[in-house]
């Protein structure tokens, strides 16, 4: 049997899967069960772990899977095999289809600093990572740039969002690309070309097109999607 605290811990990062697709901190799981500290969460999930309710998924950040749970109805399959122990446990891996499986595995993207929209500013050197969860990732190699400034905000992309992107030298026309200025500068907008010269627009009837020369414009990777945090 499962002590009560387990079986709280459990559901709470149960339902935190459901809601977000991602597992709990371990200040959340904390400060949801009214401990003192991180070391009884710390406690609880390797007992948890040892029963065999959950698992760590390697090189993940605040990443468990719950594999069966308190509470259910047991499987026809496991009904001789737990009858006899009375463990009333589900294993949610032969959960009905219909139950949403969540995404819960979370990728450390590095956080390369920000980027303009609007006028370029300096793109700055890794000094962060910003946790993704993976099913915003796309294959390829991904990093992170907190957007600033308005200029972008016609296509959906505000100033606080993190733009996430993937890194290639390559763009059609129409993509959205963290587009380097002159070796110096970084900014993110619609890539077009015309008359051989490269034209970065912006998303902002506000702002001008800024028109460069093809040596003076350098991709270092396109949108594949954001992140934006409400206060």
């Amino acid at each position: 049997m499962l002590t009560a605290k387990q079986h709280e811990l459990i559901r709470f990062i149960q339902q935190r899967l459901e809601e977000t697709g991602i597992s709990p901190s371990f200040e959340e799981m904390k400060e949801a069960l009214d401990l003192k500290s991180k070391s009884g969460v710390h406690r609880l999930i390797s007992a948890l772990e040892e029963r065999g309710f959950i698992r760590r998924l390697p090189n993940r950040a605040r990443a468990l899977e719950v594999l069966k749970q308190p509470g259910d109805a047991t499987p026809a399959s496991r009904k001789a095999q737990s009858a006899s122990t009375n463990d009333n446990v589900v294993d949610l891996r032969r959960a009905p289809a219909a139950r949403p499986t969540p995404a819960n595995d979370v990728i450390e993207v590095p956080l390369h600093g920000r980027i303009a929209a609007g006028a370029p500013i300096e793109a700055f050197e890794d000094y962060n990572s910003l946790p993704v969860p993976a099913a915003l990732l796309g294959p390829g190699d991904h990093y992170a740039l907190e957007v600033s400034g308005d200029s972008m905000i016609d296509a959906g992309i505000f100033d606080g969002d993190f733009a996430l992107v993937r890194r290639t030298d390559v763009a059609r026309d129409g993509e959205i690309v963290v587009a380097l200025v002159r070796n110096e500068e970084a900014t993110l907008k619609y890539l077009r070309r015309e008359n051989g010269m490269i034209r970065l627009d912006p998303a902002n009837g506000a702002y001008d097109p800024q028109v460069y020369r093809p040596d003076e414009v350098q991709v270092q990777g396109k949108l594949s999607g954001l992140l934006r945090r409400y206060h």
